[in-house]
């Protein structure tokens, strides 16, 4: 499909100048994308997924040790979502309207699809520093926003970039409806090894104190987590509604965190004008640190881009996660 548009566009070089083989091209990858997906074609992400498909850089290139992180839509029609139980990390952040938007992160497993599929912001650049060259699956990007995304060090993988990758649920209405085969991306999981976070597993820290419910609230979204005994984890409800995946598990990981955070405004506004907020996750700041139906108050610090972050009592000891799933969400601090 890719090498058809392609043939096309060398055509028709042969007989215009410069300018005018870059606009073909442009058409030619657009036409390839939607020709490579189920269903009629969807109107713009946010007015992100009209830019050009960014290219691979050269020392941007996926290793055995790379992450697969997914942008997924949380919008109330994107839900219930898929692949979400298989995520090794699952960060929540606020959008623009106050909304919120989740990036899940894979490495010891691939769900054979994720999704829905939505577009990526300018923090996700800095949060994904941590990780060595991650693959990033998105809808698309801001124009503005494409260069970054070209020069960061990661792989992105819009639509378009890998035949058979994504596809469209005719079930659903776009744009809640772009799903992502994520062997098409990575043939296996890299492993735990990958996950360059700075997480420490092991048993609880002392002291903390019984709390089985904490709710995060974004000025037009709200997280709720309830701790389950049955499940050993915490009961994940957004929006007021009980999570759960396609499956019809209800995703309960075994350790969240609400991280609090600055978030500023950016250079970035989407299609109505809203501004997109940037979350700010270099630095140091408070946390709340949530496991084994307690909740521990703690302190991050993530000192530059490259590091993970680390999560420590106020004495300084880290502060161990229970085995599993985490939740990160940032909140405004």
């Amino acid at each position: 499909m890719r090498e058809v548009a392609t043939v096309v566009v060398r055509r028709r070089a042969r007989a215009r100048n410069t300018a005018t083989t870059a606009a073909l091209l442009t058409a030619a990858v657009s036409l390839s994308l939607v020709a490579g997906c189920t269903g009629s074609s969807a109107p713009p992400d946010d007015g992100r997924n009209t830019s050009r498909t960014p290219t691979r850089s050269q020392t941007a290139t996926p290793t055995t040790g790379s992450v697969l992180a997914v942008k997924i839509d949380n919008a109330s029609t994107a839900r219930p979502h898929t692949g979400l139980d298989s995520a090794d990390i699952v960060y929540a952040e606020q959008v623009e309207g106050g909304l919120s938007r989740l990036m899940a992160v894979y490495a010891t497993r691939l769900p054979k699809a994720v999704g829905p599929v939505r577009s990526a912001r300018e923090s996700d650049l800095e949060l994904l520093r941590q990780f060595d060259r991650p693959l990033l699956a998105f809808s698309g990007a801001q124009s503005k926003l494409m260069p970054l995304i070209d020069g960061a060090p990661l792989v992105p993988e819009p639509p378009g970039r890998a035949s058979g990758a994504y596809f469209r649920d005719s079930a659903r209405r776009a744009p809640h409806n772009l799903y992502l085969r994520p062997d098409r991306l990575l043939p296996t999981a890299p492993g735990a090894a990958a996950l360059t976070t700075g997480f420490h597993v092991g048993p609880a820290p002392a002291g903390g104190r019984a709390q089985t419910s904490l709710t995060v609230r974004y000025p037009a979204a709200r997280f709720a987590f309830t701790w389950s005994g049955s499940d050993k984890g915490w009961r994940v409800a957004m929006d007021g509604t009980a999570a759960r995946t396609t499956d019809g598990k209800p995703p309960a990981p075994p350790t969240v965190v609400v991280q609090y955070v600055k978030v500023r405004t950016s250079t970035f506004r989407d299609f109505l004008g809203n501004n997109t907020p940037y979350t700010e996750t270099v630095g140091s700041g408070t946390a709340t640190v949530l496991r084994d139906g307690r909740a521990y108050d703690v302190e991050w610090k993530r000192r530059k881009a490259t590091d993970g972050t680390e999560f420590t009592t106020k004495d300084g000891r880290p502060v161990n996660f229970a085995a599993g799933q985490v939740w990160v969400v940032f909140a405004k601090k």
